[in-house]
């Protein structure tokens, strides 16, 4: 199975998962071609820039330079000021005999943070960026969240730092919403560990700390965020999804995303592996635009919710078709059908202001 999975990426190294694409993947897990390209690591910004269609999205170089220099500056001095700030939105005395580990470095990290997060001590402890493992489909992934505050308020709290502001105690929504899935996916992690050591997965708070600028100054704020929602999503999500030996065995043999292949063949090759595009894609995934551009014509590009309204119906076409009672509806299109006709006479009566 590596093979085949490095023959589908043409080789080199694989492009790890992290918290941001397992929060994608759970996000749209009826996504085949994303399922299968994120487990063979494939390189989808050169990919997608290879087939013409460049993503748009994702941080500037400024901005993921001011979000290393905010972390930074919260985690100075031995996290002093983190201390500070996560004991107090717990509602607990700072604790003078509080430790740092960095847990940083390549060699055995993630051994070291399972024995560093396991070992039952009774002081509080705060780990700075720990390698936790999750199974995705199949694959052990590996995660590096912030930090993780252990024994503070007699539990382990994922910490989460995040360079966007906080101004008049309200942030951007869908920013803080990503943050929480984001956050789920350590939780989950975590809380796998513990349970793997033998300890009450439990110890494992469902509320996140997340750490942000306040207002328009660099001074740190910290609030909680309740994952348990998100944590629910996430577990359903992953046991839903296929394994990679499943995925693979739909996948046609040749089957290449090699960034370095001709772009025809790379969109051929693309197009006979199925995806599940809706218009949220475009902020989660680096190939959006070339399946929006294949998705033209297609219900599924007008939205999740319209895809399932419309049932089995998959092309736009057939869909003002049967709204105009020009095309019998097939068994399972039945209701959809008369849905859509109902809608369209009353749109009719709208625009003529005479009921039919």
């Amino acid at each position: 199975m590596e093979d085949r999975l490095r023959d589908i990426r043409g080789g080199g190294p694989a492009r790890r998962h992290n918290a941001r694409t397992i929060a994608a993947l759970t996000g749209n897990p009826g996504c085949t071609r994303r399922a299968v390209l994120d487990s063979a690591g494939a390189d989808k910004p050169a990919l997608a820039q290879r087939l013409g269609f460049p993503a748009r999205f994702g941080q500037s170089r400024f901005a993921i330079t001011r979000g290393n220099a905010f972390e930074a500056q919260v985690k100075a001095d031995g996290g002093a000021e983190l201390l500070r700030l996560v004991a107090e939105r717990l509602g607990v005395p700072v604790p003078p005999d509080a430790t740092w580990t960095d847990l940083g470095g390549d060699d055995d990290r993630s051994a070291r943070s399972r024995v560093a997060l396991t070992a039952g001590g009774d002081g509080p402890a705060l780990f700075d960026h720990p390698l936790l493992g999750l199974d995705v489909a199949g694959q052990r992934v590996y995660l590096e969240p912030d930090l993780v505050a252990a024994r503070l308020a007699g539990r382990f709290h994922v910490v989460e730092i995040k360079s966007f502001p906080v101004i008049d105690g309200q942030a951007d929504p869908a920013k803080v919403a990503a943050a929480a899935i984001q956050s789920a996916v350590y939780v989950l992690a975590l809380r796998e560990l513990l349970a793997a050591e033998g300890r009450d997965p439990e110890l494992v708070s469902h509320e996140v700390v997340l750490i942000c600028p306040r207002d328009f100054g660099n001074r740190p704020m910290a609030s909680l965020l309740d994952v348990r929602k998100q944590l629910l999503v996430l577990r359903r999500q992953l046991a839903r999804m296929a394994r990679v030996d499943e995925l693979l065995a739909a996948v046609p043999a040749g089957f290449t995303a090699d960034p370095t292949a001709d772009p025809a063949r790379l969109a051929a090759a693309l197009r006979e592996v199925p995806a599940r595009y809706a218009p949220d894609c475009l902020a989660a995934c680096e190939l959006a635009y070339f399946c929006r551009h294949e998705a033209r014509g297609h219900t599924g590009a007008l939205g999740r919710p319209v895809r399932e309204a419309l049932g089995g119906v998959v092309e736009v076409a057939d869909v003002l078709a049967l709204a105009e009672g020009t095309r019998a509806p097939e068994p399972e299109q039945a209701e959809a059908a008369a849905v859509l006709r109902a809608a369209a006479r009353l749109r009719a009566e709208a625009l003529t202001g005479n009921p039919a």
